[in-house]
């Protein structure tokens, strides 16, 4: 089924949003909706992010080049260039979606140098104070104006320390 202009719109602008986030840092759904401007949309965060396709690269060994690999239908988005493992749920949990997925996105956050702390239920938990990101707008878009445009003095001062706010 063919997904409406709003559903990929809302699809692309999750993956871009989550691709600002710096490498060694966490955000959660929540913020990601909030950041995108519809704060009560964490759930549908979560969602694009389970469809996000696998990595080319890592399906088609087979394939002699890169630039064949890129010839073929390639998705723009993919695990590949979409930090997926960066976004937890609000209490620092890395949410489970499957077997053994939580233990993936762990093991890619600790690949960053985040650490990931286990609880005696065998959930994974990451201290959000301490490898948070929580900017109050994403950094592409600061010193922007209401309409997409570059305000004039550029803007940098708002959300500089990117733990402004928490969701």
């Amino acid at each position: 089924m063919p997904r409406s202009d709003e559903a990929e719109w809302w699809i692309n602008a999750v993956y871009e949003a989550v691709q600002e986030i710096p490498a060694g840092r966490v955000t959660s759904y929540g913020h990601i909706a909030l950041l995108l401007g519809y704060p009560k949309r964490p759930r549908q965060v979560g969602v694009s992010l389970k469809h996000l396709p696998s990595d080319p690269r890592r399906q088609d060994a087979d394939v002699e080049s890169e630039a064949e690999a890129e010839a073929s239908s390639t998705p723009f988005f993919h695990s590949g260039n979409v930090p997926w493992q960066r976004v937890i749920n609000s209490k620092g949990m890395i949410s489970h979606r499957g077997p053994g997925s939580a233990e993936r996105q762990a093991e890619a956050l600790r690949a960053e140098g985040v650490e990931v702390e286990v609880d005696a239920m065998g959930e994974f938990y990451v201290d959000t104070g301490r490898f948070g990101w929580f900017p109050e707008v994403l950094p592409s878009e600061e010193g922007l104006d209401s309409e997409g445009e570059r305000n004039e003095d550029g803007g940098d001062s708002v959300g500089s320390s990117g733990n402004e706010l928490f969701c």
